[in-house]
C-alpha cells in the first residue's frame, strides 16, 4: 500500500514515506463534516436564506474555509506529534481536564435526546400512521447504539459516506428544483451586512458544521490508520474535499431558503421541526415525491450526525478516561494511544462503550420530561465556550515547542484560527446572553 502512494525521492532513509493524495482513501473528513451538519444547522441556514435571500452567501463560503483550517489544525496535531488532542490539552494545565469532564458529560446527556428526536422527526412524517415521536426517537437511538457497538471505524465510515451521498444528492436536487437565480446568487458572494444580519452572518460562518465533533477528526484519522506525517498531504486533501462538499451542501440549503421562503415571506419553526415545515412547502409546490425525497435527505443528515457523535465523541471520552488512569498509575500512555486507536482497541474499551450507553439511555428520560432548567443553562454555557476553546488551544499547541518546528502553524493558519476564535467568542457571548437565566 505504501509504495503505491510514494513520491519518488520524497523520503530519505529513516523518514516516513509520503503518501500522495488519492480519492481511494477519502473518509475521515467526510465523517467529521457530516457529523457536524445536523438538523439545527440546516434550519439556521434556511432561516438566513429566508430573511436575507442570497445576501449572506459569502458568509457560508467563509465558514467553509474556517472549518477547513480548524480540521486541518486538529489533523496536523495528531500526525505531527503522534499525540491525541486530549493529550495536548492536558499539557496546557489541569483546567482543561476539568472543563472537558464537565462538558462531555453534560453535553452528551442533552445532545443524545436532541439527536434522537431530530432523527425521529422525518421518520414520523414519512410514516404518519406509525408510532409516537418518542418511540421513533428511542428506535433511532438504539439503532445508533447497536451499529456503533458491533462495528469498527471502517464500517462506520462506509455507512456515513452513503448517508452523506444521499443527503447531498437530495438537497442539491431540491436546490436545482426550485430554479435558483444565478445572477442573485453570484451577487451574494460580495461581503455585505444588511441591517439585523450580524448574528445570522456569524452563525453561518461559525455555526454550521462546528461542534465538539471537529475535535474528533484527529481520532478518526488515527482510526483510519493515519498515524504519522507521511499521511499529512492525504489528510489535507481529505479535509478539503469534505468541507468543499459541505460548503456546496450549505449553499444549496441557502438557495432553498432564498427561493422558497424569502420571496414568499414564509417562516419556519426553530429546530428540527422547521425542516418538516419545509417538507410541507415542497409538497404543496412540487408534489409528494419531492417532499418525501427531502424527508429522506433530512433523515440521512440527522442520523449521520447521531452515528458520528456516538462513535467520535466516545473515542474522545475513551482517551480522556485512559489518560486519567495513566496519571493515577503514574505512567505515560501518550506513545501508545494513537496506535491503540489505529488498532481499534479504543472501540472495544469499557469507557468507549460506557459513553455510547450514556448517549443513548439517560437522554431517553428527556423524551418524556421537560429538560431541567439548570441543565439547559449548563449545556448552553459549556456548548457556547467549546468552539472558541478549540480554536484558542489549537493556536497555543501549534505555535509552541509541543509541535515539531516544521509542522507549526504558518501565517495563514494562524490568521484563520485567530479570526475563527474571535467569531466563536462573539457567538459565545451572544448565546450566553440569550440563555433563559
Amino acid at each position: 500500500m505504501a509504495t503505491e502512494h510514494t513520491e519518488p525521492g520524497a523520503a530519505d532513509e529513516g523518514a516516513p514515506v509520503v503518501r500522495k493524495p488519492t480519492w481511494r482513501y477519502l473518509g475521515p473528513g467526510i465523517v467529521v463534516a457530516a457529523t457536524g451538519v445536523g438538523a439545527g444547522d440546516l434550519v439556521s441556514t434556511l432561516l438566513a436564506g429566508s430573511k436575507f435571500g442570497y445576501t449572506l452567501l459569502w458568509a457560508a463560503v467563509l465558514g467553509c474555509l474556517i472549518k477547513i483550517a480548524l480540521a486541518e489544525a486538529v489533523g496536523r496535531w495528531h500526525l505531527a506529534t503522534g499525540r491525541t488532542l486530549l493529550d495536548g490539552w492536558r499539557s496546557l494545565g489541569p483546567w482543561t481536564t476539568v472543563y472537558f469532564a464537565i462538558y462531555v458529560v453534560t453535553w452528551g446527556f442533552i445532545y443524545g435526546a436532541a439527536a434522537m428526536t431530530s432523527s425521529a422527526l422525518p421518520l414520523q412524517a414519512l410514516f404518519p400512521g406509525g408510532p409516537d415521536l418518542k418511540y421513533w426517537a428511542i428506535a433511532t437511538g438504539l439503532a445508533g447504539l447497536g451499529f456503533v457497538w458491533f462495528n469498527r471505524y471502517a464500517v462506520v465510515e462506509k455507512v456515513m459516506m452513503v448517508l452523506v451521498g444521499l443527503m447531498f444528492v437530495v438537497v442539491v436536487f431540491v436546490a436545482i428544483r426550485v430554479s435558483p437565480h444565478l445572477g442573485d446568487s453570484f451577487a451574494g458572494l460580495l461581503p455585505v451586512l444588511p441591517d439585523g444580519s450580524l448574528l445570522y452572518t456569524l452563525g453561518l460562518v461559525g455555526g454550521v458544521g462546528g461542534t465538539i465533533t471537529m475535535a474528533a477528526y484527529g481520532y478518526w484519522i488515527n482510526a483510519k490508520g493515519w498515524t504519522d506525517t507521511s499521511w499529512m498531504r492525504m489528510m489535507r486533501f481529505d479535509n478539503r474535499v469534505a468541507y468543499v462538499t459541505t460548503g456546496i451542501f450549505v449553499v444549496a440549503m441557502l438557495i432553498i431558503g432564498a427561493e422558497l421562503l424569502h420571496a414568499s415571506n414564509v417562516s419556519l419553526t426553530e429546530g428540527g421541526r422547521g425542516l418538516l415545515d419545509l417538507g410541507n412547502i415542497l409538497e404543496n409546490r412540487f408534489g409528494g415525491f419531492t417532499a418525501k425525497l427531502f424527508l429522506i435527505g433530512f433523515f440521512a443528515a440527522s442520523f449521520s450526525s447521531l452515528v458520528g457523535v456516538w462513535h467520535g465523541v466516545s473515542l474522545l471520552f475513551a482517551d480522556f478516561v485512559g489518560r486519567i488512569q495513566a496519571v493515577r498509575a503514574r505512567t505515560d500512555s501518550a506513545a501508545g494511544s494513537v496506535d491503540a486507536i489505529a488498532r481499534g482497541e479504543q472501540e472495544r474499551s469499557l469507557p468507549f462503550r460506557g459513553y455510547v450507553l450514556w448517549l443513548t439511555f439517560p437522554p431517553m428520560t428527556l423524551l418524556w420530561l421537560d429538560e431541567p432548567f439548570g441543565l439547559v443553562i449548563a449545556y448552553g454555557v459549556l456548548g457556547a465556550f467549546f468552539m472558541p476553546f478549540l480554536a484558542a488551544t489549537l493556536l497555543w499547541l501549534l505555535n509552541t515547542s509541543r509541535t515539531p518546528r516544521e509542522w507549526r502553524s504558518g501565517p495563514l493558519s494562524n490568521t484563520v484560527l485567530s479570526v475563527s476564535a474571535v467569531i466563536f467568542l462573539v457567538l459565545c457571548v451572544e448565546q450566553v446572553r440569550e440563555l433563559p437565566w
